[in-house]
């Protein structure tokens, strides 16, 4: 007869919300099947040490001690995305951040009216003429590899600069563009793409770029459809459809300080 205890059960529900929570976080990724593997390993040890097969559940042992560092190799892109999921949902006021970012040197580098302005009217001109883009807004996260993937600017942000990056036949089209702190910083970089297999199909490569990096850091990213001609605010790997120069303008705006 089993008998368990309180702390038997604690452990019980813990470990269940734990296999819940982490079936949740990788569900629609393709690391969710070596999860469910791993998963059943973890069970087929736990029956054999129940029944006492000491062969089986050595080589068990020996599998789960080597995977462990396998797995954090394999996991190595959603356990960035998961970290940095719980940095961004601490619960830490603003005055904190801003008072932690001055501590470490860092900018939260918004943008300001003017350049919230003059990007949304790039956006809404580049959609009516069906020219495709890419832009990243930088955030806390530095994002060195992706603007060394691709070639420094370091302009003022103005509409005219944006549409001649993105026209057709610039050289620097093919690519996201970096922009932060006020500054277009780079274009033509390198953006990661999202391994998630729910994407509607109506999307394409810009779209799953834009969630790839949304995922693995704080960044947000403006994609302009070439096919559609429609753009899209994409944050948190979440895709908003953008209907208006003014809805755009005042995602992009620092909010307000309440007088």
């Amino acid at each position: 007869m089993i008998n368990l205890g309180f702390a038997d059960i604690f452990d019980i529900i813990v470990v269940a919300l734990i296999l819940y929570v982490a079936f949740r976080w990788l569900r629609g990724s393709s690391a969710v099947n070596i999860f469910i593997a791993i998963l059943l390993l973890f069970i087929i040890r736990i029956v054999a040490v129940a029944l006492n097969m000491k062969i089986l559940s050595a080589l068990l042992d020996t599998i789960i001690d080597v995977g462990a560092i396998a797995l954090i190799v394999i996991f190595q892109p959603e356990i960035r995305q998961f970290l940095s999921r719980v940095g961004r949902s601490t619960g830490i006021t603003g005055e904190q951040k801003n008072f932690f970012d001055r501590l470490v040197g860092r900018n939260a580098r918004a943008l300001d009216e003017e350049a919230a302005k003059e990007l949304s009217r790039a956006c809404f001109e580049m959609a009516e003429q069906k020219t495709g883009a890419l832009i990243v807004l930088r955030h806390r996260n530095s994002l060195q590899d992706i603007i060394d993937s691709g070639d420094k600017l370091d302009s003022d942000i103005r509409s005219s600069v944006i549409e001649t990056v993105f026209f057709k036949n610039s050289p620097l089209h093919d690519g996201a563009m970096i922009i932060g702190g006020n500054r277009i910083i780079a274009a033509r970089c390198t953006l990661p793409m999202t391994e998630r297999t729910d994407i509607p199909s109506k999307y394409g490569m810009r779209h799953k770029s834009a969630i790839g990096i949304s995922e693995r850091s704080d960044a947000d990213v403006i994609v302009v459809s070439e096919q559609r001609g429609t753009v899209s605010f994409v944050s948190e790997g979440k895709i908003t459809p953008i209907t208006s120069r003014n809805q755009l303008k005042l995602l992009l705006e620092p909010p307000q300080k309440e007088k």
